[in-house]
């Protein structure tokens, strides 16, 4: 082999053996897993759904199927399930039980990802407004508006004064923590649908004239939420379109929440596995995962 090609052909295996080192590094660290963060109350923790998660304190009835754990499954991200059921903003800078720590401990300037849903148990509005409107709802089997007559804008109102605010500070402080991560909040699932029946009074005992009433209550909830990632530059994960016609009222097999009555979850109005399974859908959908 003349000397001139030799050269040239070490030159090449140099040029080449050097790439290769340079990728190496590049590639092992392409291949880390996402340093993911699940944040947030009962929707996020998919309370009602079996089984139980062994890393979670019984009191946060959080399941190893909620959507941050399919998430996690599908990406091959390092999961830190923080979620707990009955969850609150206040949560994620004060311990919710005794042995839980404040939900934001688990963030940290490493964190890739956060998933949250907060914000329906703040002042206890949205569960209060389920309670308050199934009580009054029984008492006058199904007829008039009795929960909207009674209440007014009172629910609307906490969450404008009182729930919006909590979630923009709750979303900044995340950010404080972690501020190299995406972060993405989930609106929540329709829980009554569009138009009534007698089959969904049977399931959830809604006066006929409330049914409207809490929806629009819901979208007042999903639209601070929506608002609160705006203004805080999070993204805003909405259900809204996708979860339509799957709410507590719809058939088994159907919908992704379930009923107070006739319902197969230990805790009533709030997602079942599909419902969480569809979340994380969503979310990596909107995320890009």
């Amino acid at each position: 082999m003349p000397s001139r090609v030799r050269a040239l052909t070490a030159a090449a295996v140099a040029t080449a053996t050097a790439a290769l080192c340079l990728a190496v590094p590049s590639a092992a660290h392409a291949a880390d897993p996402l340093d993911y963060t699940a944040l947030g109350d009962s929707y996020s923790a998919g309370s009602g759904v079996l089984p139980l998660d062994p890393d979670a304190s019984l009191l946060c009835l959080r399941t190893s199927r909620n959507y941050p754990h399919v998430i996690a499954a599908r990406t091959g991200a390092s999961l830190t399930d923080a979620t707990c059921g009955a969850a609150q903003t206040r949560h994620f800078t004060t311990s919710q039980y005794p042995g839980v720590a404040p939900q934001l401990d688990a963030v940290d300037a490493g964190t890739d990802l956060v998933t949250l849903t907060i914000g329906g148990n703040d002042n206890n509005t949205f569960i209060g407004a389920i309670l308050a409107c199934g009580t009054v709802g029984v008492l006058t089997l199904g007829h008039g508006s009795p929960c909207k007559d009674l209440n007014g804008d009172t629910f609307k109102n906490q969450i404008t004064a009182g729930t919006l605010p909590a979630l923009k500070e709750s979303l900044r402080a995340i950010r404080a923590k972690a501020p190299n991560a995406r972060v993405a909040i989930l609106g929540y699932p329709w829980i009554m649908p569009a138009s009534y029946d007698w089959t969904c009074y049977a399931k959830m005992p809604i006066a006929r004239g409330d049914v409207p009433y809490l929806r629009d209550l819901q979208a007042h909830l999903n639209a601070a939420v929506a608002r609160a990632a705006a203004e805080t530059g999070a993204v805003f994960v909405d259900l809204a379109a996708a979860s339509e016609g799957r709410d507590a009222c719809a058939p088994w097999g159907k919908r992704w929440i379930e009923p107070v009555l006739f319902g197969t979850n230990v805790v009533p109005v709030h997602p079942n596995a599909a419902g969480e399974a569809a979340m994380a859908d969503e979310a990596m959908k909107v995320l890009g995962l």
